[in-house]
């Protein structure tokens, strides 16, 4: 992987919380059987939301319990002197300091109308589809959110520039046009993006990559077996079960559909813009966006609500003969250390 020039203060290669429960419902005279529809619902949207959640516990994680957004200090590096007899240490070398402020975004929520409760939702195979879909639906947001905040940071300067700094930025390594399913090529960044974060001092442990499901069978198809997970087995775990890939040079490796994989937007620059309620700037070029690898610092979330489960009360249900059911999540999400962040890019 030569040819690597670099992006600000970094490296271009131009080769290669808890879960919680809110129930606002009235049970009114049937308290076990809707008690129990609820407690059921809540379960399976929670099992689904977790199942499908990749980025979640892969960056930083924050809790917001007050206010609308929350810091984040950075510093950089400090400086070793020789001490000169007779002089005071007065501890003035203290590192240079940065901030960076995440915001919460609006209310997302995912919602259904369930008619005639009493019925309907006895019928398991129902509960289960929608309690799904409301699962699946608010962790698709929170991915999407999350990897293309980790795609922004690998296009940024790091905040910290005093000296001795300034600290290094993102990394973008190029598989060359069209090799986005190349699994070799695939592989050879894997190792020049571990030299990379080597090369910044980015701790090895929380390294992961994200990459279209397409590019990971890829991969399991097309590279010699020293790349797969022993405990699948060597040719026969990856090629019965499409399981095995395991990591490539100490990083775990997922796979995902909401990476913004070649994603092109609606504007004349094909660029992905910002949406209403969006208070943090998810947007951006991504039509030669081919997958992630990063360590957990490079981005951070903040969640003050979620996902919670809400439905309607006794009144609600004899007038309209049905329940609202809504799963919510209230979350916002930065770029950190962008030292942390690589793109892979299908480019040349």
């Amino acid at each position: 992987m030569a040819n690597a020039t670099t992006t600000p203060f970094g490296s271009l290669n131009s080769n290669p919380s808890t879960l919680s429960l809110t129930q606002t419902y009235n049970d009114g005279s049937t308290t076990g059987k809707y008690a129990t529809y609820l407690k059921l619902f809540s379960g399976e949207v929670f099992k689904a939301y977790e199942a499908a959640c990749i980025a979640k516990g892969t960056v930083q994680n924050r809790t917001l319990t007050n206010g609308k957004s929350m810091q984040f200090i950075f510093t950089g590096r400090m400086t070793a002197d020789y001490h000169t007899p007779g002089t005071p240490i007065l501890g003035d070398g203290n590192p240079p300091l940065a901030e960076k402020t995440i915001i919460m975004d609006d209310l997302l929520i995912s919602s259904a109308f369930v008619y005639s409760l009493d019925e309907t939702l006895a019928h398991y195979d129902l509960r289960g589809e929608i309690s799904k879909k409301i699962g699946y639906a608010l962790a698709e947001a929170y991915d999407k959110k999350i990897f293309r905040t980790i795609a922004k940071a690998a296009r940024e300067a790091h905040p910290v520039t005093a000296s001795p700094g300034p600290e290094p930025g993102g990394s973008i390594i190029r598989l060359g046009a069209n090799n986005e399913y190349n699994a070799q090529s695939l592989v050879d960044a894997f190792f020049e993006a571990a030299a990379i974060l080597d090369e910044k001092n980015v701790p090895r442990e929380g390294r992961h990559a994200v990459l279209s499901p397409r590019q990971y069978y890829a991969l399991v198809s097309q590279v010699d077996t020293n790349i797969l997970n022993r405990d699948f087995g060597n040719s026969s775990g990856s090629l019965t079960s499409g399981e095995g890939l395991y990591e490539i040079a100490g990083i775990s490796i997922k796979r995902s559909n909401n990476l913004p994989f070649m994603l092109s937007g609606t504007g004349a620059s094909n660029a992905v813009g910002r949406v209403n309620g969006e208070n943090n700037d998810y947007g951006g070029d991504f039509t030669n966006h081919a997958g992630l690898i990063y360590q957990k610092d490079a981005a951070g979330v903040l969640t003050a609500i979620g996902p919670q489960v809400q439905t309607t009360g006794g009144d609600i249900r004899a007038m309209y003969q049905g329940d609202l059911l809504i799963g919510r999540l209230a979350m916002g999400a930065g770029t950190l250390n962008p030292a942390a962040a690589i793109e892979l890019q299908a480019a040349a």
